[in-house]
């Protein structure tokens, strides 16, 4: 018998003989009733002893596979000795609490629970019944398999399966038999593996160890990569990348199992050797394409088609340039894998939940070719789903925008230019974040909001044209209209620019385009804050410093240099810094970059600086309106204050710009369409605020217009008559 066995008796007898209370086994916790940061096994005093003397027997590495175990030190974690137990029996009461139990008698490992709301979920599965070691032992020792003799008996002392076999999964004796049949040819494509690998269930476990073997495979075995070795490493890889099981990557214990994968194929491709200038080997889920290239060659392509779920397939292509041909100073080859299921597992490791849209696509080129061009199909061809074409990090294990940049999107595509010179990135696909909501209602009313700003703006600075000699004859009337005119026009250019950015990027007409239309429309809604901000300034100038006074020369030159000199530097210095690194641009639309140079900061923090600082302007209008009449014990007084206040108010907040502020519901909940509306009405809309508010409500304007109608008229009739 089993020692373990024996102390899993010991324990078991001591929980239910010793007749101290509160013996029912823990498992690991964040905080226990004692207070205890580890959490207890139980606070029986002989269960503590019995469970100190047992770990003398096992250093603290080993875990003890007794009924209700521990390692040292005892008050640790907590491992119970048959399957199930953590579902069946052990209770689950603390949020976060840990239970593992070890698997099925024919296989080796464990599996982890978690405690979610009084339920056990699984948190991994490392159970497996491969023996990795054994698998590639008999691919890798040639001289022990030459000296064999090819006899099974041989063969038999290093079996694939652990444990007594399974039905339906393949027996041990079949490996042997396989084994014994072609050790020569097994070294020649590592054939005599596959019927094991393949007979063996997907699980989390095997897929783990099946992973280890081909990166094993392509640490040490990649040399001289044959036609027969990667169709063999395909028919492996192909096993754990079906899409039927790709699910089960969900629970293997090590998160970066997908990129040593992703790693690990890209390093054996690239050492395939190439039959008459050009190789294809194609599985359902993996696909390997390679071709002899050179610099008088045209333009090459790899064409991929493959099966995703069963139902449907994908598609996927790469082009490597005619110019980017002529880099080369001698011939080459050029490998390229497609992974369709691969994407799924590949944990983005971003802040927004983006998902892998498309295949992935590897790539084994020379350092001279600086990009290709890569075209995907996109899993969700929703009119939503945009695309952000990506490369993969294989040292930060994460997708990055960085060598990447959109080119082309449609509903069904995307088409990106990358640049795999860079060792860290081998590997390339498309993500689809979800961002803000899209609905008919959100886009109607942009549409609307947009059309009649554009109008309300013309009409304004019509307006302003008309009556400009009549409402400018005092410094600061004239001052005021010079900054109302520039607002108007600022966002006038700024609307304009927005709706051409769109029209580029949905017809993908040119990269350096969608930077100039990024770049100028970048200029103009920093114009726009900037000119509100010099209004705000204004403002306080009127109200606070009343025997000051300027000359309009200076307040021309400081008017322009902070209404369109900041913006200006602020604009160059961003696309400076971020186009040389390709940050400037975000994939999927002509704006700034956000996720991998924070690009955007340079519009989001002097937007939100001048929406604080109008903000006190506001505040001190309302005070300095509202002191002289308040508390004085007359209500018609009171009455008249607060509704010069409230008119103020309404007056300010779309010329100073407070109406974006309202942005900032949009970041803390992206997905609210209810802020998404709000904000789209009142931003949409300003242009039509600012001819209310700024023009149509005042005094003198209505006055000049007046005149100017009357003046018209008079003249019309002296001409007719």
């Amino acid at each position: 018998m089993d020692v373990r066995v024996i102390h899993c008796l010991l324990l078991w007898a001591a929980h239910f003989f010793l007749a101290v209370p509160h013996t029912s086994p823990r498992v690991l916790s964040n905080t226990s009733e004692t207070g205890d940061e580890q959490g207890t096994v139980t606070n029986s005093v002989p269960w503590l002893m019995l469970c100190e003397m047992l770990s003398i027997l096992y250093t603290p590495d080993t875990h003890i596979t007794g009924c209700v175990c521990c390692l040292s030190p005892c008050n640790s974690v907590c491992l119970v000795c048959f399957p199930d137990a953590c579902i069946n029996v052990i209770p689950c009461q603390d949020n976060g609490a840990i239970c593992i139990q070890p698997c099925s008698p024919s296989f080796h490992g464990e599996t982890s629970f978690v405690c979610e709301d009084r339920k056990w979920q699984m948190l991994s599965d490392a159970c497996a019944n491969l023996d990795v070691q054994s698998l590639f032992q008999r691919i890798s020792q040639s001289e022990h398999l030459s000296c064999s003799g090819g006899h099974g008996g041989a063969a038999g002392e290093h079996l694939p399966f652990v444990g007594g076999g399974r039905p339906g999964h393949g027996k041990p004796g079949d490996g042997a038999k396989h084994f014994g049949a072609g050790n020569h040819s097994c070294q020649a494509d590592f054939s005599c593996i596959i019927p094991d690998i393949l007979s063996s269930p997907a699980i989390p476990g095997n897929i783990a160890d099946i992973v280890e073997l081909l990166k094993k495979i392509s640490l040490q075995l990649s040399e001289n990569v044959t036609r027969g070795k990667m169709q063999s490493y395909s028919r492996i890889a192909n096993h754990i990348l079906n899409s039927s099981i790709i699910s089960n990557w969900a629970f293997v214990k090590d998160r970066n199992t997908g990129s040593i994968l992703l790693d690990s194929v890209n390093l054996f491709a690239g050492k395939l050797l190439l039959r008459n200038g050009s190789e294809s080997i194609q599985e359902p889920f993996i696909a390997t394409k390679g071709y002899s290239i050179h610099r008088n060659a045209s333009a090459k392509s790899f064409d991929f088609s493959m099966a995703f779920n069963g139902t449907g397939s994908i598609s996927g292509q790469v082009v490597i340039p005619e110019e980017e041909l002529l880099r080369l100073p001698r011939a080459a080859k050029a490998i390229s894998v497609a992974l369709p299921t691969l994407g799924a597992v590949l944990e983005p490791g971003r802040p927004d939940r983006a998902t892998v849209n498309g295949m992935v696509l590897s790539l084994s080129l020379p350092e001279e070719l600086q990009s290709v061009l890569l075209t995907f199909e996109k899993l969700d061809k929703r009119e939503q789903a945009g695309a952000e074409c990506v490369g993969w990090h294989s040292g930060q294990r994460r997708w990055d925008a960085g060598p990447c940049a959109l080119r082309a999107l449609s509903a069904g595509a995307a088409v990106c230019r990358c640049a795999p010179r860079r060792r860290a990135y081998r590997a390339f696909s498309i993500l689809m974040a979800p961002g803000a909501p899209r609905s008919a209602l959100l886009g109607l009313l942009t549409r609307l909001g947009l059309g009649l700003s554009l109008l309300s703006l013309l009409l304004c600075l019509l307006v302003e044209a008309l009556v400009w000699r009549h409402v400018t004859k005092t410094e600061i009337t004239y001052m005021r209209h010079f900054c109302l005119v520039n607002i108007a026009a600022s966002l006038l250019v700024a609307d304009v620019l927005f709706i051409l950015a769109a029209l580029v990027h949905d017809t993908a007409l040119d990269y350096r385009l969608c930077v100039a239309a990024t770049f100028f429309l970048h200029f103009f809604y920093l114009a726009l804050f900037f000119w509100m901000f010099t209004l705000g300034l204004l403002i306080l100038y009127g109200l606070l410093l009343i025997f000051f006074k300027i000359t309009r020369s200076v307040f021309l030159t400081a008017a322009f240099s902070i209404g369109y000199g900041c913006p200006l530097v602020i604009s160059v210095l961003t696309v400076a810094i971020t186009e040389p690194k390709n940050g400037y641009l975000r994939s999927g639309a002509c704006w700034l970059n956000w996720y991998e140079t924070k690009a955007l900061l340079a519009f989001v923090v002097p937007a939100l600086s001048i929406i604080v600082i109008n903000l006190v302007v506001v505040v001190v209008v309302v005070v300095k309106t509202g002191r002289s009449s308040f508390g004085e014990g007359c209500k018609s007084q009171d009455l008249s204050s607060v509704i010069r206040v409230s008119k103020n108010v309404a007056l300010l907040t779309p010329l100073l710009g407070l109406t974006w502020g309202f942005g900032l519901a949009t970041i803390i909940d992206s997905h609210s369409l209810a802020f998404h509306v709000v904000f789209a009405l009142l931003n949409a809309f300003q242009g039509f605020f600012i001819l209310l508010f700024g023009t149509l409500l005042d005094r003198k304007t209505r006055e000049a217009l007046r005149m100017n109608c009357f003046s018209s008229r008079r003249k019309w009739g002296l001409d007719k008559s």
